[in-house]
């Protein structure tokens, strides 16, 4: 059964803004749902046995590279079996959480989730991506192309050397402003922010889900 799979990487729960986002895409969504949370349950970061392990016969395994196989093939057949993503990916310190940088790893493999001269078996499946950040980075901002995260992520997932999925990101901005006394002034900026956001996701539910079931 086809599914969505739904990749959470935020360390703060139910405060995080990235997955309050993302609670108004889930819910429009009324199939199926994969849910893994990265940050409650963190996948290995790769290792050595893990890198060896994808260019060695399985039939000459050592113990280590056996056991970190199995961790990635397990990883690599929920995300194959998806049919549609959802990642929420918040901005730390510039880039993304370091548990979804590991599970990225675990997960891009030559040969299997990625095929150099010809596409992705996922390629043009449909992913959204929330990244909600303390600050702006949009263009006119004081900190416009110091985000390490949307262009890494829509490399990594979107470029057809890649998983070449159908990518689209939600970007709520702004999310310190009703916690710092200097940011009072931005305040308007962030709740419009906000309230795009989850107009976006709800959107978006809405169209993935509708082509699903017209594909089905």
């Amino acid at each position: 059964m086809s599914y969505l799979l739904h990749i959470d990487s935020s360390s703060l729960g139910g405060a995080s803004v990235s997955r309050q986002v993302a609670q108004s895409f889930l819910d429009g969504w009324h199939g199926k749902v994969v849910h893994r949370d990265l940050a409650a349950a963190p996948v290995p970061h790769i290792s050595a046995a893990g890198i060896t392990a994808r260019a060695t016969d399985p039939a000459r395994h050592t113990g280590e590279q056996a056991a970190a196989a199995a961790i990635q093939d397990a990883l690599i057949e929920e995300f194959l079996g998806a049919d549609a993503y959802l990642f929420t990916v918040p901005m730390y310190n510039l880039t993304m959480p370091s548990v979804f940088k590991a599970w990225l790893d675990q997960v891009i493999v030559l040969g299997r989730t990625v095929r150099h001269g010809s596409p992705s078996q996922v390629a043009g499946r449909p992913a959204v991506v929330i990244s909600a950040r303390g600050g702006s980075y949009s263009p006119g901002a004081p900190r416009h192309g110091l985000d390490y995260v949307v262009p890494l992520l829509e490399a990594l997932l979107g470029h057809e050397d890649m998983f070449g999925l159908d990518v689209t990101i939600v970007v709520p901005e702004l999310t310190m402003a009703p916690h710092e006394t200097a940011m009072a002034a931005l305040l308007p900026m962030h709740k419009a922010s906000m309230a795009n956001a989850h107009d976006r996701a709800r959107e978006l539910a809405a169209t993935i889900a509708g082509g699903a079931t017209a594909a089905a």
